[in-house]
């Protein structure tokens, strides 16, 4: 059976807090756990702090990590709540005896390893990640997308060569792209926008588009050629160098890429140094080819020409 959203939640940060108060000794000191923390609620004798909420809304995805979380709104309230609810549930599960079961202990060792690995990372990994290796990194970003080129394209989609052609040939007479895009172009998804696919670059284009467009200046058309089951004319609106995101854009997924690559050296390192035995078993061996067809009963033992077509097993619709 599977647990919907919100109380998988709760159960995860049941296991959570029973972890520590299992650790704690049931009751946490009245001591701030970070410089400037407030209290924001007791419950059955356990203070709840700030940055209790604060932690279960980044783990939640309702802010992020560094951001900001005001005491006083709405969604600050809202998410006291749901601590106090998780408190109260694993206060509910000591009084029932449900965390000395072995299970329990399983899950509560598990629920301990998550934190542990998480502060590690916290600890090793984002501590090292500064401002100079952020934008030592987007310098590098920043060299590559200046050798790229970004190529704003119309397109008209037909169903046939001719039907291609025809459109050729009313673009050859004066009409105008967008308009004649508007009116025969069987593509739905830009059709009524005269056409016009944006800014691209050829990299992330369909490779038939991207052989058509690689030397077209500005002002061009190009096609028809074949694409998958249809057939394209373009217009290069326009040709630029890639306008590369600015630092504050490109720092979020700097800041992953350096955590994901601190980790994965971690890793390696650790995996390096520790006595690791997976005793899985052997994946099962591939099935042998299937045997091959054994020889007619009526064939004559002394006939060694090919089997002739009469013989030979023939595929729906192929010629005879």
């Amino acid at each position: 059976m599977s647990i919907p959203g919100p109380l998988r939640i709760l159960a995860v940060a049941l296991a959570t807090g029973l972890l520590l108060s299992s650790c704690g000794g049931g009751r946490e000191a009245d001591r701030p756990p970070e410089p400037g923390d407030r209290a924001v609620a007791r419950v059955q004798g356990q203070t709840v702090w700030a940055s209790d909420v604060k932690r279960e809304a980044v783990a939640q995805g309702l802010v992020g990590e560094g951001e900001p979380l005001d005491i006083t709104s709405e969604l600050f309230r809202r998410v006291l709540d749901e601590v106090v609810d998780q408190k109260l549930l694993a206060r509910e599960a000591e009084r029932r005896g449900l965390d000395n079961s072995p299970l329990a202990q399983r899950r509560l060792q598990a629920t301990k390893e998550r934190i542990l690995g998480d502060m590690l990372v916290e600890n090793e990994i984002n501590g090292g990640i500064n401002e100079q290796r952020v934008q030592a990194l987007y310098q590098e970003q920043l060299k590559l997308a200046q050798t790229s080129e970004e190529i704003r394209v119309r397109l008209i989609l037909s169903r046939t060569r001719p039907e291609a052609e025809a459109v050729v040939g009313l673009l050859n007479q004066g009409a105008a792209f967008a308009a004649v895009a508007q009116e025969r172009s069987i593509d739905e998804a830009t059709r009524f926008s005269g056409g016009d696919l944006g800014y691209s670059t050829l990299d992330v284009m369909p490779q038939a588009y991207a052989n058509a467009l690689r030397n077209a200046p500005p002002g061009s058309t190009v096609g028809p050629f074949q694409t998958e089951g249809a057939w394209a004319v373009l217009r290069v609106e326009d040709r630029r160098k890639e306008s590369p995101p600015t630092l504050e854009q490109a720092r979020p997924q700097i800041v992953r890429y350096l955590t994901y690559d601190g980790v994965r050296r971690l890793l390696e390192r650790l995996r390096g140094k520790a006595d690791v035995d997976v005793m899985l078993p052997e994946s099962p061996a591939a099935p042998p080819e299937p045997a091959s067809a054994p020889p007619a009963a009526a064939a004559a033992p002394d006939a060694q020409a090919p089997a002739s077509a009469a013989t030979t097993p023939q595929v729906p619709g192929s010629a005879q």
